[in-house]
C-alpha cells in the first residue's frame, strides 16, 4: 500500500474514533469537572465574565504550582539526607571492622 494512502487512512480512522468518543461524551450531558477534577463554573466577577475553561485552567496551574513546591521541598532535603547516608556508611564500615576483629580474636 501507498505509504500516503497508509497515512490519509489512518488519518481517517482517527477521525471516526474521536467522533465516536464525542458521540460517547455527550450521552453524559455538559460535564460539570474537568478531569484533573477541578469544578467547572461560570462566574462573573462584575467586571469580567471569566469562562469554565479559564477558571479550570486557573485551578491546574494551582495544582501544578503545589506539586513544584513539594518537589522543590525535597530537592532541597536532598544534601541532608546524603550526609546523613555517608554517616551511616561511615558507621556500618566501622561496624563491619569491629565485627571482623571480634571474628579474629573469637576464632583464634
Amino acid at each position: 500500500m501507498d505509504p500516503a494512502e497508509e497515512r490519509r487512512e489512518r488519518k481517517r480512522h482517527k477521525e471516526y474514533i474521536n467522533m465516536l468518543g464525542y458521540v460517547a461524551d455527550s450521552q453524559y450531558g455538559i460535564p460539570t469537572r474537568y478531569p484533573c477534577g477541578g469544578r467547572i463554573t461560570d462566574e462573573d466577577d462584575g467586571l469580567h465574565y471569566r469562562q469554565p475553561w479559564v477558571i479550570g485552567v486557573q485551578e491546574e496551574i494551582e495544582c501544578l504550582t503545589k506539586r513544584v513546591e513539594e518537589a522543590e521541598k525535597v530537592i532541597k532535603g536532598v544534601p541532608n539526607l546524603n550526609k546523613k547516608i555517608e554517616i551511616l556508611e561511615a558507621q556500618v564500615k566501622n561496624l563491619t571492622v569491629q565485627a571482623a576483629d571480634l571474628e579474629r580474636l573469637c576464632f583464634e
